[in-house]
Formats: structure tokens, C-alpha cells, sequence
């Protein structure tokens, strides 16, 4: 799919503010509303836009720890992917699953209440999914910058 500069210029504005209308977005770009609306829709037809996410304040939400686990799994060939991959999505405190190439095989992103919280998500939770070996937990102490427009 080829984007042009009106393209380019719709999706600046949609990730400043994806609730934005497409009218006000229209407005911005010297587009109609109509004209505005097919843009977006060719860019969700064409799997550019894949949705429009509502981000929440963890902390807020108290959940005050966020913890990026490193975790290899001790037995590859004895635990399908798959079923580690299922089980561990089906945990609500992991927010990410990342499989990756290197030390570990898959990166988690853990949101917990506090870190007594965290101890017994890691207990009970992640370290009886199936095929679990070694695993690292790093403490986040604060994030400086937040996933933004590639």
C-alpha cells in the first residue's frame, strides 16, 4: 500500500489523538468528512491502522510495580510454544508476551499491586506454567518514554 502526504499527515494526527472525529481530523487536513473517512477506512483495509487502543494509568489503577520478566523455558522440546504461549496469555497481570531470539525465549511485562503482589503472581502463577526454567525479573523504576509514532 502507498501512502501519500495527506496519509502520512492522518495518521500524525490519529496517534496525538486517536478520539479525534473525523470531521475535526478532516478540518486539520483541509479534507471533508467523507473524504477524511475513506482515508481511514483505506488504511484499516490496507492493515495499516489496526485499531485504536485506550491506554490506562496503571498506577492509578493500583497497580504500583510493573516488573519485565526474562524466562527460558527448561524443557523446548516437551512444551509446545503454543500451549506456554496460551497459558500465559490467560494470566491477566501479564500485559506482554514477547518470544525473542537470544538468553531468554520470551520476554513478559508483569503489572502487579505491590511487590507482595508480584512474589505471588511469579509463585503461583508463572512458575507452575508448563515447561518454566529459568526466569529474571528486572523492577521498573520508572519509564521515560512511552511507545509513540514509528
Amino acid at each position: 500500500m502507498t501512502l501519500d502526504d495527506l496519509d502520512r499527515a492522518l495518521l500524525r494526527l490519529m496517534v496525538a489523538d486517536a478520539a479525534q472525529p473525523a470531521s475535526a481530523l478532516g478540518r486539520q487536513l483541509g479534507l471533508s468528512q467523507p473524504a477524511t473517512w475513506r482515508r481511514i477506512r483505506r488504511l484499516q483495509e490496507g492493515g495499516i491502522l489496526r485499531g485504536r487502543r485506550l491506554q490506562l494509568d496503571a498506577e492509578r489503577l493500583g497497580f504500583g510495580v510493573t516488573v519485565f520478566l526474562g524466562l527460558k523455558l527448561a524443557t523446548k522440546g516437551r512444551v509446545s510454544l503454543e500451549d506456554f504461549e496460551r497459558a500465559v496469555g490467560a494470566i491477566p497481570e501479564v500485559q506482554v508476551v514477547t518470544h525473542v531470539l537470544g538468553l531468554y525465549d520470551y520476554r513478559l511485562r508483569v503489572v502487579a499491586r505491590d511487590l507482595a503482589d508480584f512474589e505471588r503472581v511469579l509463585r503461583r502463577r508463572i512458575m507452575t506454567l508448563p515447561g518454566v526454567g529459568n526466569v529474571e525479573a528486572n523492577v521498573m523504576l520508572s519509564e521515560e518514554r512511552r511507545p509513540g509514532p514509528l
